[in-house]
């Protein structure tokens, strides 16, 4: 039987549910009302196509275009001086809602954090770590992670080689010990797979056509610890 010393975990669709999508109007909201900057009618659209052409880009290059400069640039498009697009990213999503933890989620991830399982997070999102880690905070699991591997803080995203390297440094132990578990079955099962972790599917609907044997696939995030119980007797 394998040895399991680490769990890698996606956010959005595994533990949480999705977040709100970013769009131009509450970007320039944010902006306007929270940092006092007068935007031309023009921003929220001119956001929209920069935000819409980095996604595109970064889904062909494995690559994460940070918000920051995706702010930067439709805001030069549109004639505005940006004066810290860091701190501009950072009140954006300070003042957006990010996706709501699930409360069975989280019993189940505090359950398997104190069977002393290393637990990583490992997600692509747009948020900068302290907003990321301020809504695990606020469901009570921010203890539960040994570290956070962001795809907005790396600046590679799933399923990129480099993105499940930053993941296996993060937990600290040999690939075949971690377990991935996330909702995405090409980034979350097979691409772990292909980097020597094990995996777990989240798929309420079941196991997809054409899925690795290998992988488990439970309907949701809270019927984890019975399964790393039975299959590996954590």
């Amino acid at each position: 039987m394998a040895r399991i010393r680490a769990l890698a975990i996606d956010c959005g669709g595994t533990l949480s549910h999705s977040a709100p999508r970013v769009e131009g109007s509450m970007v320039a909201w944010v902006l306007s009302g929270d940092l006092g900057l007068r935007l031309p009618e023009e921003f929220a659209a001119a956001f929209d196509s920069a935000h819409h052409r980095a996604w595109h880009e970064d889904r062909a290059s494995g690559a994460h275009t940070p918000f920051s400069r995706v702010l930067a640039t439709a805001a030069s498009q549109c004639g505005v001086h940006l004066p810290d697009p860091d701190g501009a990213s950072e009140a954006v999503f300070s003042s957006l809602p990010d996706g709501r933890i699930d409360g069975k989620a989280a019993r189940a991830l505090r359950r398997l954090h104190h069977t002393g399982l290393r637990c990583v997070l490992a997600c692509d999102t747009q948020r900068p770590e302290t907003v990321r880690r301020h809504t695990l905070d606020r469901a009570g699991i921010g203890s539960c992670f040994h570290a956070l591997v962001l795809s907005s803080e790396l600046g590679w995203r799933k399923p990129h080689p480099r993105f499940y390297a930053a993941v296996i440094a993060a937990a600290g132990v040999d690939p075949e010990e971690i377990v991935f578990v996330g909702d995405t079955p090409a980034k979350d099962a097979s691409g772990p797979r292909a980097h020597d972790m094990m995996a777990v599917l989240i798929a309420s609907d079941g196991r997809p056509h054409g899925l690795d044997s290998r992988i488990g696939v439970l309907h949701r995030f809270a019927e984890l610890p019975a399964y790393l119980e039975d299959r590996y007797g954590i």
